[in-house]
């Protein structure tokens, strides 16, 4: 079975004060021998440095739990001069990743190449837009955070769905689903990216799981990327007040 599990031991990491009672729960409920590091995107204040966030996460950790060593870190763009051989001590980043957010492509998985850190991507499946279920008619829970995302409003939802009409397509052609279309193509770009797609339902968390079993050839992954780069996605990944929290 190929990979499409997160690792264990996941350490949910925020900026601000609330950083550190989620990370003692985290290890509280995690193995002893638990000493994967993952460090999450930042989507709460921008201040804290990395330094800062990486110090408070290993003075979080328990004895037997850490074998890092936390130095003068910089932000991780910037953190090439660390090298394998003088290790960071994070073991993988989680970020989001997919067909439908490939901004990462540009330096952070050229980063964590060089530095033997794997990838956690998480909405793997555009928050669900990938799956093919959703159209510019589909209603969401008043509580669902899709309904303030720029992305989801019923005009951008119904501009997106030309490459999620390519994407059932193409699936349909490999006898498979859209949304494992989009798995397979992230498990395709790199053997130390491991894919979180959540899910609710259980036979969603089937079809996931299949997704490791679908092969994708190299013309298939010329195929899919000719297919995105000619569809412009069209509204904002987060709103704006969110956005500005991501530090970018």
């Amino acid at each position: 079975m190929r990979r499409l599990l997160p690792p264990t031991g996941v350490v949910k990491e925020e900026a601000g004060e609330r950083g550190t009672p989620i990370l003692e729960n985290t290890h509280q409920s995690a193995a002893p021998d638990v000493q994967r590091h993952v460090l999450l995107e930042r989507k709460a204040s921008p201040t804290p440095s990395m330094a800062a966030r990486i110090e408070r996460f290993m003075s979080s950790t328990s004895s037997g739990r850490s074998t890092a060593t936390v130095r003068d870190f910089s932000p991780l763009s910037n953190s090439h001069r660390y090298t394998p051989a003088d290790p960071c001590g994070v073991t993988a980043l989680q970020s989001e990743y997919s067909l439908w957010w490939r901004e990462p492509e540009a330096e952070v998985l050229p980063t964590l190449e060089e530095l033997g850190i794997g990838l956690v991507p998480f909405s793997p499946l555009g928050k669900g837009f990938l799956t093919g279920k959703i159209d510019e008619n589909t209603t969401f829970d008043s509580s669902d955070f899709r309904n303030v995302v720029p992305r989801f409003t019923p005009e951008n939802r119904k501009a997106n769905l030309a490459f999620v009409d390519w994407l059932t397509t193409f699936a349909a052609r490999k006898k498979t689903t859209p949304a494992q279309i989009a798995l397979a193509w992230l498990l395709a770009q790199k053997p130390w990216i491991v894919p979180i797609p959540g899910t609710t339902k259980r036979h969603r968390l089937e079809e996931n799981i299949a997704a490791a079993a679908v092969e994708l050839t190299a013309d298939d992954l010329r195929e899919i990327d000719r297919a995105a780069a000619q569809i412009t996605v069209q509204g904002a990944r987060y709103p704006e007040h969110l956005q500005r929290m991501t530090g970018r």
